[in-house]
């Protein structure tokens, strides 16, 4: 691997000052291992771990798997291993995690905005049913993941989806994790530009390439050119949004520093206008700025956004311009909000005259034979294909008018509903303690159940509530940008025994509004008590509301036992 630490040129352009306690930047000379996650990229490149998963561990079994490749180099190829089955939640954070660790895999398949054809989805639905128990699941990063892989079956799933376009390299580690793009990118009315070819040739140039294969942690990148901001740039490290500049056309502005987990921070907007053909350029610039000055010391800071939140977005642009780029940014306005909805749920027509069709399954769970079906259905009627969201959800693009209405039926009979409830359409999980090593509660379930007492109590909800259900503090399923967004831990119930339950945000937002959930102090739900606390409070804001309010904003101001669920708008104050 090329020694990529330190350069004269970027000693000699950058003032940047040495930190009073070294971060592990390598930039700043700091190139010796601070941790043993360091140190396992230092020993060996983790995209050498490809050929020992081909012809040594898929020959000789799970044992013979080191553990440094198992829970370290295993991940640039997409594969974790999951909960094993029995461990309550309570051991989570007590149990080593070899203890943790069930013989088998969750595989992350990358799609980076890319359009599934129909051999695509329908060689999906046969790898989940021939290799992963039926299981599979639309992720909000536009991926698909399978549990139950076993080592041996690893490569004829990378031949099978190699055979149709995927691949699984660098879906997981410090590595460019999936790229997400738009949906409906090259087809909406509305689109501003099709970041498609700039998506393409940055995964041509830096995927797989051991330049790019050891970041301080993960890096995510969004890459969209629709008004709705239907990428989620405001929480990923590097995303280009669409803008039109008076003089040069369409082109891209860039936000940097974007994350959740447990310290949430909103992208920078940088406030400039790039150029289709110079986004993978820029691209390269800040994933570079990350690999070199990223902190490396400590895993809790070693995502991009702590750099940015330090230097401030002037001094990320000049560091940028100057040490990567050699030039400077054209600046524009940023863009303030999205024009809507980002998720495509329904019918839309096209700018070719044909249509694309939105449609929700529950919190994104499919199956194998759900793929098949839905790969048979867009071949049948003629389809272009399939884009996944990062909202858990499959646009159809490409659908001849004639046919939608018939489409529409035979997608709502496999489970894919075009014209969904609220609940269903709003409702986000992520994998939860069912597979996940860090999750503490049950999510993909519980979200299903609340789903299912909600369509019945409050079916006919005229405004959007969106409610995001993340099984442990990581925020997978951005528990802190939802109107209701549940983050799942241990709580007390009423007898004072310890029982799965969530800690509630209200109010969040990113898209139309920009906003954190609000947390109410010491407000904890129980999950078996999570049905009726979300009908009370949805009730109340009904209730309560004013015209044309929205959810987020009537949290601002409601009462604070209102939000709490402990008194209705009849009673309070009472």
């Amino acid at each position: 691997m090329p020694d990529l630490r330190f350069t004269a040129k970027t000693a000699a352009h950058t003032e940047i000052p040495r930190p009073k306690r070294a971060e592990g930047q390598w930039a700043l000379g700091y190139t010796e291992p601070l941790n043993k996650n360091e140190q396992s990229k230092k020993d060996d490149d983790p995209l050498n771990v490809r050929n020992r998963i081909l012809y040594t561990y898929s020959k000789r079994g799970f044992d013979s798997i080191d553990p440094a490749d198992l829970r370290g180099r295993f991940r640039w190829m997409g594969l974790y291993t999951q909960r094993k089955e029995g461990i309550d939640g309570g051991k989570t954070a007590t149990l080593e995690e070899e203890e943790l660790d069930a013989r088998f895999f969750m595989m992350r398949i990358r799609t980076d905005g890319a359009l599934l054809s129909p051999a695509a989805v329908r060689e999906l639905g046969a790898i989940s049913t021939d290799y992963a128990r039926g299981t599979a699941d639309v992720t909000d990063r536009q991926n698909i993941q399978l549990h139950w892989i076993e080592i041996e079956s690893v490569p004829a799933i990378w031949e099978r989806l190699e055979a149709v376009g995927l691949q699984t390299v660098e879906a997981c580690g410090d590595s460019p994790r999936p790229f997400l793009g738009s949906p409906v990118a090259g087809v909406a009315k509305d689109e501003i530009i099709d970041g498609t070819p700039a998506l393409e040739e940055i995964k041509r140039r830096y995927l797989n390439n051991p330049e790019f294969s050891n970041f301080p942690r993960k890096f995510k990148t969004s890459v969209s050119g629709h008004p709705s901001l239907d990428g989620a740039p405001e929480v990923n490290d590097v995303s280009f949004v669409g803008v039109d500049h008076p003089e040069h056309g369409p082109g891209f502005d860039l936000w940097v520093g974007g994350g959740l987990s447990t310290n949430p921070m909103f992208a920078q907007r940088l406030g400039v206008w790039i150029p289709l053909d110079e986004v993978a350029d820029v691209w390269a610039g800040v994933a570079g700025i990350f690999r070199d000055y990223g902190y490396r010391r400590l895993r809790s800071k070693a995502r991009l956004k702590f750099l940015v939140a330090d230097w401030g977005k002037d001094k990320f642009r000049e560091v940028l311009e100057n040490e990567y780029l050699e030039r400077k940014l054209i600046s524009h306005v940023s863009p303030v909000a999205a024009t809507g909805n980002g998720d495509h749920i329904g019918v839309h027509e096209q700018k070719d005259g044909k249509f694309y069709i939105g449609v929700a399954p529950v919190v994104g769970r499919v199956n194998g034979a759900l793929l098949t079906s839905l790969g048979d259905l867009l071949e049948q009627y003629g389809a272009a294909g399939a884009r996944l969201t990062s909202y858990q959800k499959i646009v159809v693009i490409g659908v001849d008018g004639d046919k939608v209405d018939a489409l529409v039926a035979e997608l709502d009979k496999i489970g894919l509903q075009a014209n969904p409830s609220n609940w269903r359409r709003s409702t986000m999980a992520c994998t939860g303690i069912e597979f996940c090593k860090l999750a503490i509660v049950d999510t993909k379930q519980r979200a299903t159940d609340l789903i299912a007492s909600l369509e019945q109590k409050l079916p006919d909800l005229d405004v959007p509530v969106t409610i995001n259900v993340n099984g442990c503090p990581n925020s997978c399923a951005r528990s802190q940008v939802a109107d209701i967004g549940l983050k799942g831990q241990l709580v007390l119930d009423d007898e004072g025994n310890q029982v799965e339950g969530f800690q509630v945000h209200l109010g969040g937002g990113i898209g139309e509004i920009t906003r954190w959930g609000r947390k109410l102090r010491a407000h904890k739900v129980t999950s078996a008590g999570l049905d009726a606390y979300v009908e009370t409070v949805v009730r109340n804001f009904l209730a309560d509301r004013a015209d044309g309010e929205t959810f987020a904003t009537w949290v601002e101001r409601a009462d604070e036992e209102l939000l709490r669920g402990d008194k209705s708008v009849e009673t309070v104050g009472s």
